[in-house]
């Protein structure tokens, strides 16, 4: 189940204020320097994302002996550390801000590196992976040897992320996913003597790179991301698919490329299909930049920032439940209005098992089964109110009329509905016998409905 983060990292220090005046010296703006924030770059970055979001996460990476890296240890204290020695200089990236624009960077021990030895504690953090991050930053640790030989052997059976680099070596043949940028592609392929990839007329340059990309690479796809315009995936014998991405305010990318590494590990991680975890990705980035971006994560030093709560992955929940030897009890719904009725249901679900996870119809297939003027309550506010209730541990969002998809790829041991219903009578019943689960009831309480609220909040209306 551990997410192993390998790749290079970097210590990143904003330093932020206010540019009012010109320097007397040249025509350039004076900065006062009103912050300092300092954090680990890199792989460290998306090992801390995944980490602040309570995911179990293992870095693997080489420090250099000096101030920089250790600093950047106790940046990672919340994280899972294996470092072997880099035998280089900690590479420090200094960026210069003033209000929300970047004004310059400084980059010092960023020149090229030597390969970097890996330790065996390395490698064995690495093979007990359930998926694999290579974040290369291009200081060396992906050219290694022996790590390449046992990420190729690991490539058939553990989900592999690469994020390239330009200055880094070409990801291992089979990785289920490659992320460059549509820059980063469109060098990768220049590189090659293509230099007419990515300019046929009419045609997507991201597809097009990212088709030339597949086949050098090898890998089972390569997603191109291109920033406000979303990405393209390309996979094998398929045409290529576009993922837009949500409109937002944002006036600084960094770190988006880290958390969308981040999220597609997570949701293959949970079982969902490359061409969903893209699309959950891309918004999950998209919503990183809007709430801040890195400007707005919190600073961290010799004391780990407390691990702020998440929301549990429903398929990811179920996966660990059951490895645990528990039972994933699942009950669906519109739960439009919550009332007594609802709490006393779902409190009466959760103790059937170690687990309840509501498969919630979407706005869309609501207004199909219920009529135009429902739901009352959007399904984004269903949810939360859902969430908020201690019996509640995830839910799982449907368009479809009926739970049967959903409970297809949740499998849960145990499917609850009201006691209205009766067991032999439930149009899932035989789905959920097939995998060897039951279907049950809890006391119904017939005063209590969602309709009767709402015709009683009409005629008071």
């Amino acid at each position: 189940m551990r997410i192993v983060v390998v790749g290079d990292v970097m210590l990143d220090v904003d330093l932020s204020g206010e540019a009012t005046r010109l320097s007397p010296d040249a025509p350039v703006p004076v900065v006062d320097v009103s912050g300092i924030k300092r954090r680990a770059g890199g792989a460290g970055l998306v090992a801390r994302m995944l980490a602040e979001d309570s995911w179990p996460v293992t870095l693997v990476t080489v420090l250099g002996d000096d101030d920089a890296g250790r600093q950047l240890e106790a940046h990672l204290a919340a994280v899972r550390l294996v470092a072997g020695p880099s035998g280089h200089p900690s590479p420090v990236k200094t960026r210069v801000r003033a209000g929300s624009h970047p004004v310059v960077r400084f980059d010092q021990g960023c020149d090229k590196a030597p390969v970097p030895e890996v330790s065996p504690a390395m490698l064995r953090e690495v093979e007990k992976a359930g998926v694999i991050i290579v974040a290369d930053y291009g200081r060396g640790l992906a050219a290694n040897p022996e790590l390449r030989e046992l990420l190729a052997r690991l490539a058939g059976h553990v989900p592999i992320v690469w994020d390239p680099h330009p200055a880094g070596p070409d990801p291992v043949p089979g990785v289920a996913v490659v992320t460059p940028n549509l820059a980063e592609a469109q060098k990768a392929v220049q590189a090659r003597s293509r230099k007419d990839a990515g300019k046929t007329a009419g045609k997507d340059p991201a597809a097009e790179v990212g088709g030339a990309l597949l086949k050098e690479w090898g890998s089972q796809a390569v997603l191109v991301t291109k920033g406000e315009q979303g990405a393209v995936l390309c996979r094998r014998d398929q045409s290529p698919q576009a993922i837009p991405a949500p409109r937002v305010e944002a006036g600084d990318p960094c770190g988006a490329g880290d958390r969308l590494a981040a999220s597609l590990a997570v949701h293959l991680l949970a079982g969902r299909d490359l061409a969903e975890a893209a699309e959950l990705a891309v918004h999950d980035a998209a919503d990183f930049l809007a709430n801040g971006g890195v400007s707005a994560l919190p600073d961290t030093g010799a004391e780990p920032a407390e691990a702020k709560p998440r929301v549990n992955d429903p398929l990811l929940l179920a996966r660990a439940v059951r490895e645990n030897g528990g039972k994933v009890v699942a009950t669906g719904g519109c739960f439009d209005l919550l009332h007594a009725g609802h709490v006393r249901s779902l409190a009466a679900a959760r103790e059937l098992g170690d687990c309840l996870i509501v498969c919630l119809n979407s706005d869309d297939s609501v207004r199909r089964l219920k009529g135009p003027e429902r739901p009352i309550i959007g399904q984004h506010d269903r949810a939360e109110l859902l969430l908020a209730m201690e019996c509640v541990d995830a839910v799982m969002v449907f368009d479809e009329d009926t739970p049967e998809a959903a409970l297809e790829r949740l499998r849960p041991d145990i499917w609850v509905k009201g006691g209205d219903y009766k067991g032999a009578s439930l149009p899932e019943a035989a789905l959920v016998e097939s995998w060897g689960g039951r279907c049950l009831t809890v006391p119904y309480h017939p005063a209590r409905s969602t309709t009767g609220l709402a015709d009683a909040l009409a005629k008071v209306s």
